[in-house]
């Protein structure tokens, strides 16, 4: 083919936004146009048509790497140390670059770790330097990011992200052992201690996905890891950091969910807010953003249409610009993972990433009117949610006196309203045999650890519970069967 482009393409006509409504309404009949109008549990607007022109926001994306576009992060809750080591370095050497340990002293929802000796038992032959290594420990946070310091034996160049979060512990327990302002100048004087340690490190996580996890909107989780982030750079300078270095020390998590185009939308807004904030302190700090797939948007009945959901949030995340992408198993609802269910778990991202090739376009929603338009949308509406919070004196105060559990109340209302949510295998097309799913079968050994009560009263405020949206549907199903 010799003919330049524009003379290939030049005998096609261009179609108006009058001729493309004109064809919708031809299929319409009768029904208004506006019948296809849709809306977001919280009330953002979706069109069936959205003109090329739209709206466009300017979005800094993640730094482009066609060869390893996104940092591939596997998880694990094992509660046996030994059990979680063996499952990590499986995982890194079918190709995960980074670690996420899930620490519960109980053992209950995480590995049973209580001393640096059990964090070091963990983590025996990772190698700081090469595979970054993050962490998930609730109010034991600062006594975790220690443990993880001695383990990296303060190589200047490990890549650690210590991951402290104090305030997405309260927000979904409803109470602190002790004040959760204590708790977060705690982990700010530990994350200054640790900050000229290791100058690649990030040492908070600001995190949205309570919100989500607990039937919130995109525009909520994103108002929430907003502010937290506001709230942990201001302990940080109070610290003795810098404005740029403290931003530059936080990482956004949210969440990535079986609606790709929303979990897109949610992830370029999020640089966006992330923007406008930072501008406002006077600082130029790139946004990094985890994202970690959706627990809600889960199933334990036919749970095999899991893979289906978890690929979904991979491919969200991805597109969406998310730096680090950890998907969950999708036998999570029913148990910890086996070696297969971890392996499919891993692969659906090499697929997207190594055959899909999902990373060789920077921003591959950008131009997209519909995405764009949805990008715009949540980004006020979170902008607008964030500065409600500041107004009633930052994150602490919007938890403690129930504005964050009203929003969501509202979000989980109107979804209520809407109807019976359509959930393939379990409200819609239901297997007429489950087939069996294997998890693996351990039992919880508690270990002994630091207390992590800080002297004061404790803090309360109303819980953000998880949920999973598919539960309740589930049992109602069991309680037909004969």
């Amino acid at each position: 083919m010799t003919k330049p482009a524009s003379q290939i393409t030049s005998p096609f006509p261009t179609a108006s936004a009058a001729d493309w409504r004109a064809l919708v309404e031809k299929t319409l009949k009768d029904a208004p146009f506006e019948s296809l109008l849709r809306e977001t549990p919280e009330g953002l607007p979706i069109a069936p048509l959205y003109e090329s022109g739209a709206l466009a926001p300017s979005i800094t994306p993640r730094p482009f790497d066609a060869e390893r576009p996104w940092d591939l992060r596997v998880a694990t809750r094992h509660p046996d140390p030994a059990g979680a080591r063996a499952e990590l370095l499986v995982d890194l050497d079918g190709a995960a670059a980074s670690v996420l340990v899930r620490i519960d002293p109980t053992g209950e929802t995480g590995v049973a770790i209580g001393s640096p000796e059990a964090l070091a038992a963990t983590l025996d032959g990772v190698f700081v330097e090469l595979a970054p290594i993050a962490l998930h420990a609730g109010f034991l946070g600062p006594r975790a990011a220690d443990w993880l310091s001695a383990f990296a034996k303060s190589a200047p160049n490990a890549l650690l992200h210590f991951h402290m979060d104090p305030l997405s512990a309260f927000a979904e327990a409803g109470v602190s052992p002790g004040p959760v302002e204590s708790h977060l100048v705690s982990a700010a004087t530990v994350g200054a201690r640790l900050a000229d340690l290791y100058p690649k490190a990030t040492l908070f996580l600001a995190s949205g996905r309570v919100v989500h996890e607990a039937g919130g909107g995109e525009a909520g989780e994103l108002a929430f890891a907003l502010a937290a982030a506001v709230a942990y750079a201001k302990a940080q300078v109070v610290a003795g950091a810098s404005m740029v270095d403290a931003f530059s020390r936080i990482v956004l998590g949210l969440a990535a969910d079986t609606d790709y185009f929303l979990t897109i939308s949610k992830l370029r807004a999020a640089r966006l807010l992330w923007a406008q904030v930072t501008q406002a302190c006077g600082v130029e700090a790139p946004a990094r953003i985890e994202a970690r797939s959706s627990h809600r948007m889960l199933a334990a009945q036919d749970a095999w249409t899991n893979m289906l959901r978890l690929t979904s949030a991979a491919f969200g995340a991805a597109v969406g610009g998310a730096d680090a992408v950890q998907i969950g198993a999708f036998t999570d609802p029913l148990g910890p993972p086996t070696t297969f269910a971890r392996r499919q778990s891993r692969n659906a991202q090499l697929v997207l990433m190594e055959e899909a090739h999902l990373g060789r376009v920077a921003d591959p929603a950008a131009g997209s009117g519909y995405v764009e338009a949805l990008t715009d949308e949540m980004a006020r509406a979170a902008w607008a949610e964030f500065q409600a919070i500041e107004a009633k004196g930052g994150l602490i105060e919007a938890l403690a006196c129930g504005f964050i559990a009203a929003e969501v109340a509202k979000v989980t209302a109107a979804r209520d309203a809407a109807g019976k949510p359509r959930i393939v295998g379990v409200t819609a097309f239901p297997p007429t045999q489950q087939a069996p799913v294997e998890v693996l079968s351990v039992r919880p050994k508690p270990v002994e650890a630091p207390s992590p009560r800080l002297p004061g009263p404790d803090g309360h405020c109303p819980p953000l519970r998880p949920i999973r949206l598919a539960e309740p549907f589930e049992a109602a199903t069991q309680e037909a069967k004969p």
